[in-house]
């Protein structure tokens, strides 16, 4: 699995560990982002450039790759890309690369017809936060239900975008982070994710899952209607059973369910309606 296993950060944005020193932890936290943030910044241009030749050299190393019919992940895209993006169908591009790292402004994706959405988030540590997936996840499957593709890019199209495509995956196509992470591999081998971004999948995998609910299903319930009360007299309501409604029953037993069926009847009609004995005739009828 293709997980780069570089410290316990919990993400971009989020609070640091805490120790007995609670503002040391803070500006120790703090000093660590900063740190990652100069790197980053340090490794850019020099990063770009070998990304860019190996991508010269090496026809596998791909700038982008399509991950589905509507779907694009890839490395950060130059102003000359625009044009080629919009003739794959682009309608939508996801950039979540920190100002310095955006190499195309908004207003040329705005002159070839194509939206773009901005997520700043810091690169290697960091993932984008719970919102920010929300928001990118609902951009992607809208520009699908129309048609269009989206193109969701970060720097090397390798650990911040990947971890928005994969959210996609889980809440649209039904997938598992594992198995999700499992198909974007065999369609862009050199994915990476940080502990971090891993973590921001499991936690959105999980806010998607359904709640458990407490109501009975067809399998553990008998229906009860209104014909199953024909024929029997309430006191003070003549023959009108016009008043009975449905209700889902529990079931007493799966081996015998008719019975455990009339035996409900008879004892909600003679606790509601005050009935008296039953007629020999009907409970014969009602054990067989």
């Amino acid at each position: 699995m293709k997980i780069e296993e570089l410290g316990s950060d919990e993400g971009g944005g989020g609070g640091g560990g805490v120790g007995t020193d609670g503002e040391k932890g803070i500006v120790s936290h703090d000093a660590k982002r900063v740190l990652v943030g100069a790197g980053a910044r340090i490794l850019f241009y020099p990063t770009l450039l070998y990304n860019v030749f190996r991508n010269k050299i090496q026809s596998e190393f791909r700038w982008w790759d399509e991950i589905d019919q509507h779907l694009l992940l890839g490395a950060v895209p130059f102003p000359k890309d625009v044009p080629r993006l919009k003739q794959l169908g682009v309608g939508g591009v996801i950039t979540l690369n920190e100002p310095y790292e955006t190499l195309v402004p908004t207003s040329l994706y705005s002159a070839h017809g194509i939206d773009h959405l901005l997520i700043p988030t810091r690169d290697y540590l960091f993932a984008p936060s719970s919102v920010d997936i929300n928001k990118a996840v609902d951009f992607i499957h809208r520009n699908s239900a129309c048609g269009q593709t989206t193109y969701v890019h970060c720097k090397a199209g390798r650990g911040r975008s990947t971890t928005v495509v994969l959210c996609y995956l889980v809440k649209y196509k039904h997938m598992t982070p594992a198995a999700a992470l499992h198909y974007v591999c065999s369609r862009r081998p050199r994915v990476l994710l940080a502990p971090s971004q891993w973590k921001a999948v499991q936690k959105y995998s999980q806010s998607q899952s359904p709640p458990a609910s407490s109501t009975p299903t067809s399998a553990d319930a008998v229906l009860v209607t209104k014909d199953d009360l024909e024929g029997y007299v309430c006191s003070g309501d003549g023959n009108d059973n016009s008043g009975m409604e449905f209700a889902l029953i529990p079931k007493a037993t799966k081996v015998m369910p008719v019975i455990a069926r009339l035996s409900y009847l008879f004892m909600s009609l003679k606790d509601t309606c005050g009935l008296g004995p039953m007629h020999p005739a009907a409970a014969e009828a009602g054990a067989c």
